[in-house]
């Protein structure tokens, strides 16, 4: 049966995290809607491609700009089966949205499903639902895992790994997209 996914983005999400995980729930007949704080049907964010080529840290590139298809200030959580948080830069400032907290809060009131990955889990620690759950997440992002209340669970050396918590999935980066999205839909039809 066809579920209504929310998919809260901005600008930088990592763009592999944003259009391939709709693209997926999309081909298995579910409906994404896309939103942004203070972005309207029609407009778009700017996102940005992260490779892991050796160094350090993941490098940036330009991705593609990627549709924003419903109205953020016209959110219902009642009309969602399910949330996804897509990783990339755009989490450090989602979290500061308060409405996006709100947002998160209620989805897990309702121990509706929870899709996030790499940078996602921020908005979950920011959030407060992370206390007492095992969570994924690119490795950068596990101090605030455990500062939020959360177990962090390091991920495969290769990133491909998923890891789910009740109604919770998580994954540390766009690696782990057949994994995550198999565990979520999972989740999402069981």
């Amino acid at each position: 049966m066809a579920k209504k996914i929310l998919m809260i983005v901005g600008d930088f999400v990592e763009d592999y995290e944003a259009m391939v995980p709709m693209q997926i729930l999309q081909t298995m007949g579910h409906q994404v809607d896309t939103v942004c704080p203070d972005k309207k049907p029609g407009e778009w964010v700017a996102t940005a491609i992260h490779d892991f080529e050796g160094h350090q840290t993941y490098s940036e590139k330009p991705g593609h700009r990627f549709a924003i298809t419903a109205d953020f200030e016209l959110v219902s959580v009642s009309e969602y089966d399910a949330l996804v948080l897509p990783g990339g830069r755009a989490p450090e400032y989602l979290r500061l949205n308060d409405r996006v907290i709100e947002i998160v809060k209620q989805f897990d009131a309702e121990q509706k499903p929870i899709a996030a990955i790499c940078h996602g889990p921020q908005i979950l620690a920011a959030a407060g639902v992370l206390v007492g759950k095992q969570c994924s997440c690119y490795p950068a992002v596990q101090y605030e895992v455990a500062a939020g209340g959360g177990q962090y669970i390091q991920p495969a050396a290769s990133m491909d790994s998923a890891h789910t918590h009740g109604h919770l999935v998580t994954a540390p980066a766009w690696p782990a997209h057949p994994a995550w999205m198999r565990a979520f839909l999972d989740v999402l039809e069981g």
